[in-house]
């Protein structure tokens, strides 16, 4: 299945796994075994999710971050995933890139999440070459000072994950269902959603341009084998229990309980 972890032209090598439409749940799940439960390094590239789902960090309180009256009333998924970061709303119109690398895959970058963080924007600054004002501010990547890529990472004793959440386009009725968070980055400077974030579709000409950009700035740093979907399922140990989880309404219920505006409500009555 897996090309074995041994060194070719002086790359490490890298399984190369390419999804269309596959839901961000059972994408995190799939995430957490590859990090856990092999020794290979892996690229998995997803072109948009099913339907419009809400994630959070694994810290995540749904109270602080999404509008939860309005998620219960839509019947929005929210799950918490295992890697930290912040909240996002996902669905077709998010492209998921994501490295799981063991600590010496790549030389000289260690295995903290700045340092990761850092050599991920390199990568990335290779895809945007001629596109717009790339750049790395906290932990976003942005073009001029609008977001377009969120990150999250969780890092083990001998290995690591890096994802990140492009905004390729997205519908504006679906930001309503995030609330501004509390810890926001400075660039950030109190600006709602519409106006902090942009579209990769007003930079780049396509989807598969991007992709295509993608693969050929991680051959810069690896030596990439496809793989199929199937063939990697088929192999992972079906025991292991991810962490990454949909949130039930009842939890949801129980934290809009918690919140200011029920309080309020309740005080009117």
């Amino acid at each position: 299945m897996a090309v074995s972890q041994t060194r070719n032209l002086g790359l490490p090598l890298i399984n190369l796994l390419r999804l269309k439409g596959f839901p961000i749940l059972q994408q995190l799940h799939l995430e957490e075994r590859l990090l856990r439960t092999t020794s290979d390094n892996w690229c998995i590239i997803n072109d948009g999710t099913i339907d419009p789902t809400i994630v959070m960090g694994i810290s995540g309180k749904p109270k602080e971050l999404v509008e939860i009256e309005s998620v219960l009333r839509d019947d929005i998924p929210v799950i918490r995933r295992f890697t930290g970061g912040g909240t996002v709303i996902v669905d077709q119109g998010t492209i998921f890139v994501t490295f799981i690398c063991n600590k010496d895959a790549v030389p000289g970058v260690q295995a903290y999440p700045q340092p990761i963080m850092s050599w991920s924007s390199l990568i990335y600054k290779n895809v945007f070459q001629g596109i717009g004002d790339f750049r790395l501010r906290e932990n976003d990547y942005v073009l001029g000072d609008r977001k377009f890529g969120g990150n999250a990472q969780s890092i083990t004793k001998n290995r690591w994950v890096h994802h990140t959440s492009f905004l390729w386009d997205y519908e504006v009725s679906n930001m309503d269902y995030l609330k501004k968070p509390k810890r926001a980055p400075k660039y950030r400077q109190a600006r709602d959603h519409l106006d902090f974030i942009c579209c990769m579709k007003d930079y780049i000409v396509s989807k598969s341009n991007f992709i295509d950009r993608t693969i050929d700035a991680v051959g810069s740093q690896f030596m990439p084998g496809s793989v199929e979907l199937e063939t990697v399922q088929c192999s992972l140990d079906s025991n292991f229990e991810p962490s990454s989880r949909l949130l039930t309404r009842q939890e949801l219920s129980e934290a809009f309980l918690e919140s200011p505006i029920a309080n309020t409500v309740s005080q009117s009555l």
